[in-house]
């Protein structure tokens, strides 16, 4: 039996090291590939965020808050707040459900460079998941991730609000990688910039 996440898929890493088979960070797709997760952490946890999307223009019409029922999917947190597991790898925390609007407990864990196995679970119980796979290297920890929840490393200056018309920033994100291959940037760049994750209060 499945739970009802929001997107499933797989993904796919571009170094067979030992240590990405424990690193979360990076785009994923979901098992039916509908979507692409950016992975990231994010003042110490690890969020993800819908980075593509295979039919563009969605929006979070299930979500029982009326304010965000315009809000558009590309871009919308999914993974939140996951924690890492003491002695193993694996992060717990909440899934967001765009199909129904609701939240379930969660765990990731990768399960191979190229894997992660995402569950989630209603009442703690009637648990189910699914397997994601890689699609974009692992994302670094930067000092943007830091910045973003106003936790500037010693030295540093915050982010400026960039223009609309700005290219997106590169810091914690795939996007620096795409643009110096000369490929285009991402829409999404750095998840932890985005209002709804640096706007998390703990």
């Amino acid at each position: 039996m499945r739970t009802a996440i929001f997107f499933s898929g797989m993904l796919l890493v571009t170094s067979l090291t030992p240590a990405l088979a424990a690193d979360p960070t990076g785009d994923w797709q979901v098992a039916d590939g509908v979507a692409n997760i950016r992975v990231a952490q994010c003042n110490g946890n690890m969020w993800g965020a819908v980075s593509w999307e295979k039919e563009p223009g969605g929006h979070d019409i299930h979500n029982p808050d009326v304010t965000k029922k315009d809000r558009p999917t590309l871009g919308m947190p999914i993974l939140i707040d996951m924690k890492k597991k003491a002695g193993v790898d694996q992060w717990e925390g909440q899934v967001y459900n765009a199909k129904d609007g609701q939240f379930y407990s969660s765990t990731i864990t990768p399960t191979d460079p190229d894997h992660m196995e995402i569950r989630g679970c209603v009442l703690g119980f009637l648990c189910g998941g699914e397997t994601w796979t890689r699609v974009g290297p692992a994302i670094p920890s930067s000092p943007a991730n830091s910045m973003a929840k106003g936790i500037a490393p010693k030295g540093a200056t915050a982010p400026k609000a960039a223009a609309s018309a700005a290219p997106p920033r590169t810091t914690g994100s795939v996007a620096g990688q795409k643009m110096a291959a000369g490929k285009p940037a991402d829409a999404i760049g750095d998840i932890c910039l985005l209002p709804d994750i640096a706007g998390f209060a703990h």
